[in-house]
């Protein structure tokens, strides 16, 4: 799966536990009519990914959904997700939303100059 859009936050990494278990954080907001915010997470040695990329930039991330079940100390069990990236690279900015240039009026033929024969050439 990937999610694209413009880099909102790149965290620092962060360190857990004795075993060195790494995460870096990484927002991106997608533009679309309702624009979302989307954390990625990426783990161990992909937070280095992420070092080249800054605030502003447009991204196309590939991600995995990773959903987790826990039980607490109660006996309920619980459902966690997550978003992991594990690719990440600038995409440039496409110009989808700009109007296309028009021609200029001139290159237009008057309508007063079509003959008056061909006005009505449909078969209906």
């Amino acid at each position: 799966m990937e999610v694209q859009g413009k880099v909102k936050m790149v965290g620092e990494t962060q360190t857990f536990g004795s075993n060195g278990f790494r995460k870096r954080e990484l927002v991106v907001t997608t533009e679309e009519q309702y624009p979302q915010h989307i954390l990625v997470e990426f783990v161990q040695d992909k937070t280095d990914l992420l070092n080249s990329y800054s605030v502003g930039q447009n991204v196309k991330v590939s991600i995995n959904l990773r959903g987790r079940e826990w039980v607490n100390p109660q006996g309920e069990t619980k459902y966690f997700n997550s978003i992991q990236g594990w690719r990440i690279e600038a995409v440039q900015e496409s110009a989808s939303g700009a109007v296309p240039p028009v021609p200029p009026a001139d290159a237009f033929e008057p309508a007063s100059s079509l003959n008056k024969d061909d006005h009505d050439d449909l078969p209906f």
